[in-house]
């Protein structure tokens, strides 16, 4: 799905998996979300595909100038390469 606003594809995470705030690490067929909100922000959230709970990544929202889908595609790299991914641009822990 990619209308303009929101952004969602299914994603392999890697090795490390993807830094989530409320789990912690989550591994395996994924699915990020990301979605543009008020004040030039995207919020990025990422679940077990096919599952019910959505996730928030690690160091979302995240300011964004220019293409957002840019964003996005940065954000399903991250995740593929693992390693605790978070949102692009967070810092790391």
């Amino acid at each position: 799905m990619n209308d303009g606003r929101q952004w969602q594809d299914q994603v392999l995470a890697g090795p490390g998996g993807a830094m989530t705030d409320e789990v912690g690490v989550i591994t395996g067929p994924l699915t990020l979300r990301t979605t543009a909100v008020a004040g030039g922000l995207l919020r990025m959230d990422i679940q077990y595909t096919d599952a019910e709970e959505w996730y928030t990544l690690t160091g979302s929202p995240v300011p964004h100038r220019g293409d957002p889908a840019a964003v996005h595609a940065a954000a399903l790299a991250s995740v593929r390469a693992g390693h605790g991914a978070r949102a692009p641009g967070a810092t790391p822990a």
